[in-house]
């Protein structure tokens, strides 16, 4: 037969045993990311890739990106998004100066940026998720789940934040939608009590909030929140492991693939900063 198709035995055994190590490699290497995928469920391909580097240089396997894709992809470990949209804003009377517009965030704590997010329950019931978070290094600063929007779910965020800090650093901007948690007395009485200076975005652009929208749908799609919990009890404790997880464990594209708390705490200074365009 190798005589019929015009190859010699040799170059026919020599690619046999080539796809057989690269069968082996592949087996190997789709077992790293089932590793990963146990703690990040939806972690997309290229993150996958840098966090499975160091044990393909521990194995001496290498691949590169299209290769893995494909292979993802032959056993339909893609991941697929999806996207739901639900209104958790209830516009305030009161509204703060928009501070970002033109702005340029190029360290840690210069700005925080806020949203809220519904997780649903069964039996069509919700639970809310209340999140502050450090827009240059895109580090979760403060969380809270409550099971109604009101102003207290907000407000125990950013005492979380606050209480994260040893000291709270001169010109510090919290900015939100103007949402009737953030234009609150007493959610303005604590920003104002502890020298940060409030911000909120303009109706219709859409670069205010979309940081702080973007890491709100790295949690529900990549760590499995868009699916139902039984009860709201259950919520907070699976909050905690993920945002753990995220600050911590996952590399973040815009953060040349550093997790969150090594930029939020000063580790890597090559840091692209965040530019926040002038409003036309």
């Amino acid at each position: 037969m190798c005589a019929q198709f015009g190859i010699s035995r040799q170059a026919h055994f020599q690619k046999q045993q080539r796809e057989l190590i690269e069968s082996q490699e592949n087996e190997l290497i789709l077992e790293m990311v089932r590793q990963v995928r146990r703690k990040h469920p939806r972690m997309g391909s290229r993150k996958l890739l840098c966090k499975i580097q160091p044990m393909m240089t521990l194995e001496s396997l290498s691949i590169g990106r299209d290769r893995f894709f494909r292979l993802l992809k032959t056993q339909n470990m893609l991941v697929s998004r999806k996207k739901v949209y639900r209104h958790t804003t209830i516009p305030g009377y009161w509204r703060a100066p928009n501070r970002l517009q033109g702005l340029i965030v190029d360290h840690p704590n210069q700005v925080w940026v806020c949203d809220i997010t519904y997780l649903e329950l069964e039996v069509g019931r919700f639970a809310y998720m209340f999140l502050l978070m450090d827009l240059f290094a895109r580090y979760i600063v403060g969380w809270h789940v409550a099971s109604s929007l009101v102003t207290d779910g907000a407000l125990k965020s950013l005492q979380m934040a606050l209480l994260g800090q040893s000291s709270i650093p001169i010109g510090l901007i919290h900015h939100s939608d103007h949402g009737v948690q953030y234009t609150s007395h007493v959610y303005m009485d604590t920003l104002l009590h502890n020298h940060l200076l409030p911000s909120m975005g303009e109706v219709g652009n859409c670069y205010d909030n979309i940081y702080a929208e973007r890491v709100i749908g790295i949690l529900k799609n990549e760590y499995l929140l868009d699916m139902p919990f039984v009860q709201i009890d259950q919520v907070s404790p699976i909050i905690k492991e993920v945002v753990d997880l995220y600050n911590t464990d996952r590399p973040h594209l815009s953060l040349n693939m550093v997790v969150p708390a090594e930029v939020y705490k000063g580790y890597h200074n090559n840091i692209k900063p965040v530019v926040i365009p002038t409003a036309a």
